[in-house]
């Protein structure tokens, strides 16, 4: 009698090695991150975000003259076509800048053909053009939906400075510019999570990189992914206190519901990118321009999750703490998410060239547990 292999279902591949990478590296029980080797808190004191691109695209920190090329390419690629533009005063208002972002980054592909995803020159090109143009098409999204012309860019500021001028029509302070940098870099890889999963699979199958970024994307959107900080702002909204703190989360655990921003599938301690975004919310404070009353129900909110929580290892993740820091800075809601994904386009890149040197398009398994040679009955003999 032939034996049958046995399988054993793992619900969401929980701890399954998919490919091996040399990008970025977690201890989920030191609460260490590190890309190609550096930690997450060096990068994000003393690096920026295009220079710590390119470390995770190409696997080590540039030369001065690497990082000006580079620089300069995706200063000078910002723009977008005018019939990408017009494409998008024709999307709903009422869609959300992640299907926004979504559909315009699928729609770039038509503009740039990049299909021998095995050309280096076209790999490079289509690298800058994804990591140059995402913040101008969230600014110009943000902007159309609310009645306003886009704002070109401008190739004098930085990247991340240039982003906040698109969408506010003025430029950043130095302390505004260096906290949308140090997010980006926050937020640019993260192991194989579920974003950079879609990206490697939907790469493996040699699609274009504007498809496989455009896949990515889709995923972050769902709230269990990118959109948690978007629900931790509401969160704070509904609880409208320090005082009504306590009463709402013991509420939420009594019921056995999810408290948004809290617990991480790795982490076992502390969220290392929660941590160097608490240090800028504390220097946003002290600039006040973080709302003292939504300072006041993060950390009481924080003080009672660790005390009811803690002991279970679930803390405050980076969702928590960056929802707050962008609604210090002003960036609106809805665009969290959209700019986590202008940071984390870098790692989905990085993936994508990894995936490719070696190759082999996914192809998982089942577990099949449906019917087995069933009789077809014809239309009339049906109950």
């Amino acid at each position: 009698m032939e034996e049958k292999l046995s399988m054993d279902v793992v619900p969401g591949l929980e701890g399954i090695p998919a490919a091996e990478s040399a990008i970025s590296f977690i201890d989920g029980e030191a609460g260490v991150l590190e890309y190609r080797g550096i930690s997450i808190e060096v990068l994000a004191e003393k690096s920026n975000f295009i220079e710590t691109a390119y470390l995770l695209i190409f696997g080590r920190l540039p030369k001065w003259e690497e990082l000006e090329k580079f620089r300069s390419d995706i200063t000078f690629h910002t723009r977008l076509k005018l019939k990408i533009l017009r494409m998008m005063e024709y999307l709903p208002e009422a869609g959300h800048p992640m299907h926004y972002l979504q559909a315009v980054t699928s729609a770039m592909g038509m503009y740039y053909p990049a299909r021998d995803t095995l050309d280096p020159e076209s790999r490079y090109w289509s690298t800058v053009r994804l990591i140059a143009k995402l913040p101008t098409i969230v600014a110009a999204c943000h902007r159309l939906k609310h009645g306003d012309a886009p704002i070109q860019p401008r190739n004098d500021l930085s990247f991340a400075a240039n982003f906040h001028y698109m969408l506010f029509e003025r430029e950043p302070t130095e302390l505004v510019e260096k906290v949308l940098d140090a997010m980006l870099i926050l937020h640019a890889d993260h192991t194989m999570n579920a974003s950079t999963f879609s990206a490697r699979v939907v790469g493996s199958t040699l699609a274009d990189p504007y498809t496989v970024v455009s896949s990515a994307i889709g995923t972050l959107s769902g709230p269990l992914h990118g959109g948690a900080n978007e629900e931790v702002v509401h969160m704070l909204g509904e609880i409208g206190g320090k005082e009504n703190a306590r009463a709402y989360i013991e509420r939420k655990l009594e019921k056995k519901e999810k408290i948004m921003g809290v617990g991480h599938r790795v982490y076992k301690t502390r969220d290392p990118r929660g941590e160097v975004i608490k240090g800028l919310i504390s220097r946003l404070a002290e600039d006040e321009s973080v709302d003292a009353n939504t300072m006041e129900i993060c950390r009481e909110v924080e003080a009672i999750v660790l005390e009811k929580l803690g002991p279970r290892n679930l803390h405050p993740n980076v969702d928590f703490y960056s929802g707050i820091a962008f609604k210090g800075i002003g960036i609106p809601t809805e665009l969290f998410t959209p700019i986590f994904a202008m940071g984390r386009v870098a790692g989905w890149l990085a993936h994508w060239i990894e995936q490719l040197k070696t190759n082999r398009i996914y192809r998982p398994t089942q577990k099949y547990t449906g019917l087995r040679n069933q009789p077809y009955i014809p239309q009339g003999e049906r109950g």
